[in-house]
């Protein structure tokens, strides 16, 4: 079950990280897990001396080719390390509950997947055979995360990843899930393959989701299927058009709205599609979306919810970034670092 995950210790990050004088970094408080344990164990372990929350990457960008769309999603998960792990501990937020686990190993699939076109219809089936294989892989490490009674980040990757995680929430809690998701695309295509633009919709007809609402869909980047799809599973959405152009709602009403139809008696997952972020170097480039303060805000509210089971950050793709990929880098790991520590903050009022 750990076949395909990549244990961090210091060793992986000393490249990443700096040291000031009279500073104390992110890095400095963040656990490694011990790895003289079986994973599952040791997870167990770290739970019991207090960690709380996982920090888990996902290197690929099969997903969102096999959508038809642009690669790019393998770098989210080390522009965030770059970022935050050299953030300094202070009064508003010290990570020492949290656990720095690793990445979900896809080297292997990604080569496999380095000369398929997705123009080409049989190229185009063997990229959403590769994604299925990255659902698995998903599933099984977050299976353990969850045994564990820990809460994941999970960060990188296309929103494919979205289906592995249910998957495995569903499995270890026993109950169908909630999710809030804010993107300009509800994720609800046809069930004709995986990729990052059904996996909610897979979650769905297998009975793992229970209820969900999209914060910010755009009206003009969903097809009629899609929302037909929404509406016969009676889920909902706020439109980017709502918020931002008519104005009808407020981004604040729009998230509460969602949040109020779910129970407290089922698991919540916070889902951000990057892509949602206005000049963001991701898969699907827009610059009619919401600001980075807005995403932070959507995280920082849903986070406030006590069924909240983990936070799921995906789509960043620094090497798309029109500067290049240095400035990439630079930003992706900016508004990563700042959704992740926007949640941290707002479960850290939860447990007081």
């Amino acid at each position: 079950m750990t076949e395909y995950l990549h244990i961090y210790h210091e060793a992986d990050i000393s490249s990443l990280v700096t040291e000031r004088e009279n500073e104390r970094k992110f890095w400095q408080s963040l656990t490694f897990l011990d790895t003289n344990s079986a994973t599952l164990q040791a997870l167990k372990d770290a739970a019991a001396f207090g960690i709380k929350y996982v920090l888990i990457g996902v290197n690929e960008d099969i997903g969102p080719r096999a959508n038809c769309g642009q690669g790019g999603a393998t770098l989210g998960w080390q522009a965030f390390l770059q970022r935050f792990l050299n953030l300094p501990c202070n009064q508003f937020l010290d990570p020492k509950n949290v656990l720095l686990l690793g990445e979900i190993i896809c080297d292997d699939l990604q080569t496999a997947s380095a000369d398929l076109c997705n123009t080409h219809p049989d190229q185009l089936v063997q990229l959403r055979d590769l994604c299925a294989e990255i659902d698995q892989r998903v599933n099984d490490i977050l299976t353990l995360i969850f045994s564990a009674g820990l809460e994941p980040i999970i960060i990188g990757g296309g929103h494919n990843n979205c289906f592995g995680i249910l998957q495995a929430l569903y499995k270890v809690s026993g109950k169908s899930c909630n999710a809030i998701n804010f993107d300009p695309h509800a994720d609800f295509r046809a069930i004709e393959g995986r990729h990052s633009g059904n996996g909610f919709h897979y979650a769905y007809q297998r009975n793992m989701l229970n209820d969900y609402h999209v914060v910010g869909l755009h009206e003009q980047k969903n097809n009629k299927a899609i929302i037909d799809g929404l509406h016969k599973a009676q889920f909902t959405y706020t439109s980017y058009q709502d918020i931002l152009v008519t104005r009808r709602a407020t981004l604040t009403q729009a998230i509460t709205t969602g949040l109020k139809r779910f129970n407290d008696d089922k698991p919540l997952g916070i889902e951000v599609d990057v892509d949602s972020i206005s000049g963001m170097p991701v898969s699907a480039f827009t610059n009619c979306g919401f600001s980075t303060n807005d995403a932070e805000h959507f995280v920082s509210l849903s986070a406030e919810q006590r069924s909240v089971a983990y936070l799921h950050l995906c789509e960043a793709a620094p090497a798309n970034h029109p500067q290049g990929l240095a400035q990439g880098m630079i930003e992706a790991g900016q508004v990563l670092s700042g959704l992740v520590c926007s949640y941290l903050s707002s479960r850290a009022r939860v447990e007081q």
